[in-house]
């Protein structure tokens, strides 16, 4: 009896103990992501009608993300896309739900608030499945981390029943200045702005 209770009591704390780790990847995580002077890496979506790749450049909140078809630029606050078949510009102020459909690494800021966590290891990786406590617009993620560097190479997250995934490759640290995140119109003399604010 005594030994079943022993048994009982290490389960109890593991599992404690492991929610806690899930936690501090995802700390761990966003702090290696969220780099002061800046990050860049290469993309792959899919989900629903979507599928593309690209390169995407990231400081903090801030990102700009160029795809075949369009190149985003978000300063933080005001996002611009523009869309090379159209030669035009879209302004817009988007939601957390938006940014986390466009932004791989949204998700950094995304867990703190009104998510559960459960975690295992995956090979050399770790997968966190994250969960809403609440309702909001992604119910779900599962984030693939690497064990020894703590950078994310999938996300696949849920909104409104539908699945996307992210594959992430090619991530390093650089130097970025605050510009690269803010549309410069003399970069694109002909295209139409369209304020959508």
């Amino acid at each position: 009896m005594e030994r079943i209770k022993t048994l009982l009591l290490m389960l109890l704390i593991a599992a404690a103990s492991y929610g806690q780790t899930a936690q501090q990847v995802l700390d761990k995580t966003a702090s290696v992501v969220s780099n002061k002077s800046g990050a860049s890496a290469s993309f792959t979506i899919k989900g629903g009608n979507l599928s593309t790749s690209g390169t995407i450049a990231i400081k903090g909140k801030k990102f700009q993300a160029t795809t075949p078809q369009a190149t985003i630029w978000f300063d933080g606050k005001t996002q611009w896309t523009y869309m090379k078949k159209n030669d035009e510009v879209n302004v817009a102020n988007p939601t957390d739900a938006e940014l986390a459909a466009i932004n791989p690494y949204n998700f950094i800021y995304m867990y703190k608030n009104g998510y559960d966590y459960a975690m295992k290891k995956k090979g050399q990786n770790y997968e966190i499945h994250l969960t809403t406590k609440q309702k909001k617009s992604v119910s779900e993620m599962y984030i693939i981390i690497n064990q020894k560097t703590y950078t994310p190479s999938q996300i696949r997250l849920k909104q409104q029943k539908a699945w996307t995934t992210i594959d992430i490759k090619n991530f390093k640290k650089v130097s970025l200045s605050d510009g690269t995140f803010r549309f410069n119109a003399k970069d694109f003399p002909t295209a139409e702005v369209i304020d959508l604010r």
